[in-house]
């Protein structure tokens, strides 16, 4: 748009642009367009990418962003163009979690399941995977809070939120150690169950002549651990007892 095309108090051009009327049927045909893809884009980046917030929020907060862009800063674009796809936007919401209420269906496919990745001191690797998760990201949510050996878990849950939510087990029992073996010290200091093996890929804890040279009856990885023996803490010479607040969300943090 030239400078000498721009006047102040021009109102046909603060709120209509240099569109046609016409064009407002567009902007709404492309809302929808845009609204129902950056849904789907959204659930396809998994719930890492919208933490704490449901993916239809998500979805919203970034669709506001990039409305109310050109109606601010581009002299040739109305806002009432921009307020008109502001309203779409919070018709489409209220329409959308209306239906979610009412459909169990619709509110899992909008904003979400939850998921269990850990049972009785075993990860389940398809829903690992299937959550775009490492184990490494696990195990260090788990060392987040105070857990050494998958014994020490009876659930963790990821939530359609994104976060992960994690239930002891009552009494503790042995299990694959998630301390990092790069830390040698820690590592090796664990007490190992002289007994048991533990497969280093979904923790499953098996008597180690059976596990010395089979695949994972769980998972069929063949990479096997000495078993954290259950009750170390309360060993001589070793780390006290952790400490066991109530379970709660842990977040995720934001991005990939």
């Amino acid at each position: 748009m030239e400078k000498e095309e721009i006047q102040s108090w021009d109102w046909q051009r603060i709120l209509i642009g240099n569109t046609p009327g016409e064009f407002m049927l567009e902007v709404f045909l492309r809302t929808v367009v845009i609204y129902v893809v950056l849904l789907v884009v959204m659930r396809l980046l998994g719930k890492r990418m919208n933490t704490n917030v449901s993916i239809l929020d998500m979805a919203i907060m970034v669709l506001l962003g990039a409305i109310v862009s050109p109606g601010m800063q581009l002299p040739d674009r109305g806002v009432l163009a921009t307020i008109l796809v502001l309203v779409c936007v919070v018709g489409f919401q209220r329409i959308v979690s209306l239906l979610a209420f009412k459909s169990r269906k619709i509110e899992v496919l909008t904003q979400g399941d939850v998921t269990r990745l850990v049972e009785n001191g075993v990860i389940d690797v398809r829903q690992l995977r299937k959550s775009v998760i490492s184990h490494e990201e696990l195990f260090e949510y788990l060392r987040g809070q105070k857990v050494r050996q998958l014994g020490q878990v009876k659930r963790v849950y990821l939530e359609g939120s994104g976060q992960l939510s994690i239930f002891r087990n009552a009494q503790d029992q042995p299990g694959l150690c998630i301390l990092p073996a790069e830390d040698e010290a820690v590592y090796r200091g664990e007490a190992r169950s002289p007994r048991l093996l533990a497969c280093k890929n979904c923790g499953t804890a098996v008597p180690g002549q059976l596990a010395a040279s089979q695949p994972c009856g769980h998972c069929g990885a063949r990479d096997w651990d000495p078993a954290v023996a259950a009750g170390e803490e309360n060993q001589p010479g070793s780390p006290g007892p952790d400490p066991r607040p109530e379970p709660r969300p842990v977040p995720f943090p934001r991005g990939g």
